[in-house]
């Protein structure tokens, strides 16, 4: 019998257009960081070689989704391409109602308006920016929920994004049932590492608060690589398609809040949906005051139709094995040079553990702000942080929250990048680490009110 071995493997597409990418020096680069305030959000994007501060909004769409653009019905009222959304996210996802919105935030400011009271408590697998935000807006307090392996980088609990069930049962008996209007669950879990929850454990969410009467409300955003670890990882799940996973995750929730930015493959586009007919009314009945009428929800109609036509893609299997397989490559290699990386490797980026980065710079110098300003500076790679910047501040207090994990997020565009780029932003990585006992921290010298890490500005130590 013939000794089996490994295949080389390609990306599912070939490329018809180019953008060209401006190489710059290094001198060039300290002097743009330098002038950004060492925060690559504020970097131009001209000045960036490999950009992956984001996979947000930042795809390539397919020739498929461009003949699409030309179809827009830019009606006022009644587009036939929210038409054809509505129907589409009716098929893949489940929910037969629908509200769209000029992005995930859009979604979520909606939602937080109508379902949270001054007091209430918001339960989560985590905490996102802007999803916290708007909840403390409303009045809510957000409290995570999420399992204590999740707050570990090291830990190989292939479900990192797991509710932990206990304590969620312990805020229900603290603060009392009717003080939580909704648990909010995100699948995967973007600040843990891009870390998946498991079907059994949406399940097991979905018995406690039917009992107590508590509504689930799935952040979808990431939910069909989402769908892809459980097929994957989850016992039961490895013959069930990724449209079938994700309408029996999403059959446990009550509604969704969607970035379509990320699995649907558009550079804008949001969505709100539901199976409870009540609350669809209130989502459509709100989205006319802060978005745009419920059929257009401040969407162009050649929008919705590439977010229609960009479903219809991210659910085949090629497409998804490889978008998962360009980070799991270099996650691989990043292991491999000894580099310290979120582990399980996640479904949308490569996340670095700063604070073993670079043990010598504490955590209030900004540990995973500097990072990232340092893989630019070496190789005009544009990464972003997700540590004690992205956490912001108590708001009752104002003293810096100090989460757990302080990570430097390498995030995939999909379709964007090919391997020989991969290979180059590991190298860069390498190049820090190797010199990684020169590097000094940052201080903070200025920061906006709201969401700091988008445009707050560093200074060297």
């Amino acid at each position: 019998m013939a000794e089996s071995r490994h295949r080389s493997w390609a990306e599912p597409y070939k490329i018809k257009m180019v953008e060209p990418l401006k190489v710059t020096t290094r001198e060039y680069r300290e002097q743009a960081i330098k002038e950004a305030g060492y925060n690559t959000f504020l970097l131009r994007s001209e000045d960036v070689y490999i950009d992956l501060l984001t996979d947000s909004g930042t795809n390539a769409m397919s020739d498929y989704q461009w003949a699409g653009l030309m179809l827009g019905d830019e009606a006022y009222a009644g587009s036939k391409n929210f038409y054809h959304l509505e129907s589409a996210v009716k098929k893949y996802y489940g929910y037969p109602y629908l509200v769209p919105t000029h992005q995930g935030r859009g979604a979520e400011h909606i939602l937080s308006k109508i379902l949270i009271k001054p007091g209430d408590f918001i339960p989560g697998n985590m905490y996102f920016t802007t999803t916290r935000l708007h909840q403390e807006l409303a009045g809510g307090t957000f409290v995570d929920v999420i399992i204590d392996e999740a707050h570990d980088p090291t830990s190989l609990n292939p479900f990192k994004g797991n509710v932990d069930l206990g304590k969620l049962e312990d805020l229900i008996k603290k603060v009392g049932a009717s003080k939580i209007p909704y648990i909010s669950v995100a699948a995967t879990v973007n600040m843990a590492g891009g870390q998946p929850i498991s079907m059994e454990n949406v399940r097991q969410l979905r018995e406690i608060t039917k009992k107590h009467g508590i509504k689930i409300v799935l952040d979808a955003t990431r939910a069909l690589e989402n769908a892809f670890f459980i097929q994957r990882r989850e016992p039961g799940y490895a013959s069930k398609t990724l449209p079938e996973i994700l309408r029996e995750m999403c059959a446990y929730s009550d509604a969704t809040t969607v970035s379509a930015k990320k699995d649907l493959l558009v550079n804008i586009g949001g969505f709100l949906a539901t199976f409870d007919r009540d609350l669809f009314e209130e989502f459509r009945n709100l989205v006319v005051v802060y978005e745009g009428l419920h059929t257009y929800g401040g969407l162009a109609g050649r929008d919705m139709e590439a977010m229609a036509r960009g479903l219809e893609e991210a659910v085949q299997e090629d497409h998804m094995r490889a978008r998962i397989g360009q980070v799991e490559y270099v996650g691989e290699k990043m292991i491999t040079a000894g580099i310290p990386i979120v582990v399980p490797v996640g479904g949308h980026a490569v996340f670095l553990d700063a604070k073993r980065f670079f043990p010598n710079i504490p955590q209030i110098e900004f540990t995973a702000q500097t990072l990232a300003a340092e893989i630019y500076i070496d190789s005009g790679v544009r990464a972003m942080e997700r540590g004690i910047v992205s956490a912001g501040r108590d708001p009752k207090t104002g003293d810096h929250y100090h989460p757990k994990l302080e990570l430097v997020r390498l995030t995939f565009p999909r379709r964007v990048y090919t391997q020989a780029h991969c290979d180059v932003m590991v190298e860069s990585v390498q190049s820090v680490f190797e010199n990684r006992g020169s590097v000094r921290g940052l201080k903070l010298v200025y920061e906006p009110k709201y969401l700091r890490f988008f445009q707050a500005r560093f200074e060297r130590v």
